[in-house]
């Protein structure tokens, strides 16, 4: 029961959306924000819904050690459990761990056919085989379409979706239709895109690309001391009925 009221708690289906694996085989989802404002917190409470689903997440961080995707894994996970008020947490844990997979690359080793061999050969070796990769870091004003088409090949030959955090600059204005200044060019490739937005004391989570009807939409905010998804109210977020159908 408690794993169930956890994976109810999904972030997606908290805004609004119909089901929690809103990316199709292929597809590509970015979570937009300037630095420090909780894209890689928010990304990882996509990727423990995914963990508890029984899914192989891989997570692909740029220029950041190991140790340090790991603390953030540990630090959300527990805010998580505190906020369900769960007691029992390492069966959760044992779950999760054997499913996720860390890589990291520096920014100037990074290329689409390097990550393809390395997940080939996780495969081949029976070791790892994703159902859904992050890739948190890449500098997108450094990469060419090209990248992005060929790592969407890539996706598309796994049968996976590719979630991505996107830093936009604080003076940076918005591109043609709104969307970030990085995603001009390759936003046509893009299923889903989410702004985490500053805002005073919130910071504000909107769906600036591919977003639940305008019916189902939700005001939510990420709570700053634990990036935690609740209301703008303060209150926890609560349940989507829609978790149901």
């Amino acid at each position: 029961m408690e794993k169930k009221e956890i994976i109810r708690r999904n972030p997606l289906k908290m805004m609004g959306y119909s089901s929690e694996d809103v990316l199709p085989e292929g597809g590509f989802g970015a979570l937009t924000a300037h630095a420090g404002v909780g894209k890689t917190a928010f990304l990882v409470q996509i990727a423990i819904d995914k963990l508890l689903r029984d899914k192989n997440v891989l997570h692909i961080s740029i220029d950041e050690p190991v140790e340090k995707v790991c603390l953030w894994y540990e630090q959300v996970f527990r805010n998580i459990v505190e906020r369900n008020h769960i007691k029992q947490v390492d069966p959760f844990w044992e779950v999760i761990l054997p499913k996720r997979f860390i890589m990291t690359f520096k920014v100037d080793g990074f290329s689409v056919p390097k990550l393809e061999e390395r997940i080939n050969d996780l495969s081949e070796q029976g070791i790892f085989l994703p159902q859904m990769i992050l890739i948190d870091g890449l500098p997108f004003e450094e990469m060419g379409r090209k990248t992005f088409l060929d790592l969407k090949t890539a996706a598309q030959n796994l049968g996976v979706g590719i979630w991505f955090t996107v830093k936009t600059h604080r003076h940076e204005p918005p591109g043609p239709g709104g969307l970030p200044m990085p995603m001009t060019g390759i936003e046509d490739l893009f299923d889903v895109i989410i702004e985490l937005q500053p805002d005073g004391k919130e910071i504000y989570v909107k769906a600036i690309k591919g977003g639940p009807p305008k019916s189902e939409i939700m005001e939510l905010a990420l709570d700053p001391s634990t990036m935690m998804i609740r209301n703008t109210d303060g209150k926890l977020a609560p349940e989507s009925d829609r978790s149901a159908r």
